[in-house]
């Protein structure tokens, strides 16, 4: 594998990082809000997600990987101040006041630092909830690029759609709460049906390429089942980059690749999810031109981040596993035949796409494809009519219960018990 270490960020970076934003963000910044609120004013969405969608695209095509990850907390600190602010209530005041949210908060007091070192010793499973107790479990993959770290609204997301998937479940069973002994039945439900998350912590580009990031994500999974957790029992998902991630690490599952840790699975994995999948190199379908000025993401972005992850040293590597029908790396750039017998890999495959997003093509494209040769599998693909490229981590940037993450819990209930 590729060198895991950047070199550290040079006083000639910083000087013409600061150049950058003192002359040319602010002109920037302007033009990438006006032009996404102005094209989603025009198509009839709601303006506030994507003002947020302008500000995004603003940063992803204006500032180089190594530039956000300067000014970025990686992953593992971001972890450790989001529980910190978590725990203490410091980045609680936009909660809604919902049955939902309430719950929310009260397992978010409960959260605890809990970091696993992988055998890399680059890489490492970063936990939400107590894994000691839970009963079902969740593989999360996070997005951005391959370039970016974790955000906070990835670890919103995760404790919103996952850690509650136990609390709902345990009011569905016990039906309105009716006095002190009903909450001590739900509450006994929820100690008897915790979910923990495992999040990936892995190696960004430029510091290391493909295939750095599966054999990581392969090491990640080893040992969640070395531990002795059954694969029944466990959801793996993940979004955009997370999502490319996440089809790697089943590719990896129906064919071993070479360079990566060996699994072999003991039964199927409870269930599958990608949110906004990155599939494809191609930059050429039709939901590029018709969404490039109102999504957060540009074909100028996606081409860079291709070149980051598949570009450069591995390139060779990428263009002689594509033309020999491989797909670990871009599953939807080989034969769909590559997704023959998912069902040995699980039995339920969620994708959910935005009608406004540039990634929607090669998302329902794929999607397709393996559904019309995995009959056996329940797969469920959802193009959302108002939403663009990762909506459920806008959720969870604003601390909400949205629609996409509701819809994400009840699906991933659906999931775990099936």
């Amino acid at each position: 594998m590729a060198s895991t270490t950047n070199p550290p960020f040079s006083g000639w970076e910083k000087a013409g990082l600061a150049l950058q934003l003192t002359l040319a963000a602010p002109v920037q910044l302007l033009y990438n809000f006006g032009l996404v609120v102005s094209r989603a004013a025009w198509r009839g969405l709601p303006l506030g997600d994507y003002a947020h969608c302008g500000f995004i695209r603003f940063v992803l095509c204006n500032a180089s990987a190594r530039q956000v990850q300067y000014l970025s907390p990686p992953t593992a600190a971001m972890y450790e101040l989001w529980i910190n602010g978590r725990r203490n209530g410091k980045i609680e005041t936009g909660d809604q006041v919902t049955p939902d949210d309430a719950a929310c908060l009260a397992a978010a007091g409960r959260l605890q630092h809990d970091v696993e070192p992988l055998p890399d010793g680059a890489s490492s499973l970063l936990w939400l909830g107590n894994r000691r107790r839970a009963t079902k479990f969740v593989y999360f993959l996070h997005g951005g690029g391959y370039t970016l770290p974790i955000q906070p609204g990835h670890l919103e997301w995760c404790l919103r759609a996952y850690i509650l998937a136990a609390a709902g479940r345990a009011r569905q069973k016990n039906g309105s709460p009716e006095g002190e002994d009903q909450q001590q039945r739900e509450d006994q439900q929820q100690r008897e049906e915790q979910v923990a998350v495992a999040v990936l912590q892995y190696t960004l580009c430029p510091g290391a390429q493909y295939p750095t990031q599966l054999c990581q994500a392969a090491a990640g999974l080893a040992h969640l089942l070395a531990s002795g957790i059954a694969p029944g029992n466990i959801v793996v998902g993940g979004d955009s980059a997370g999502a490319n991630l996440t089809a790697q690490l089943v590719s990896h599952l129906l064919h071993p690749h070479a360079t990566a840790p060996r699994i072999k699975l003991a039964a199927p994995l409870a269930g599958v999810f990608l949110v906004s999948p990155w599939v494809s190199a191609r930059v050429d379908t039709p939901s590029f031109a018709e969404n490039d000025g109102v999504d957060m993401l540009s074909a100028c972005y996606v081409r860079s981040a291709n070149n980051h992850i598949v570009g450069g040293a591995a390139r060779a590597v990428f263009d002689a596993e594509v033309s020999r029908g491989e797909g670990w790396a871009m599953p939807a750039d080989v034969d769909a035949s590559w997704w023959d017998r998912l069902r040995d890999v699980t039995p339920a495959l969620y994708v959910t796409v935005g009608k406004h997003e540039v990634l929607r093509d090669q998302g329902v494209v794929f999607t397709e494809a393996v559904r019309r040769r995995n009959a056996a599998v329940d797969v469920r693909l959802e193009v959302m009519d108002s939403e663009a490229h990762d909506f459920i981590l806008l959720d969870g940037q604003a601390k909400r219960d949205g629609d996409p993450t509701k819809r994400m819990r009840a699906w991933a209930s659906s999931a775990l018990w099936p």
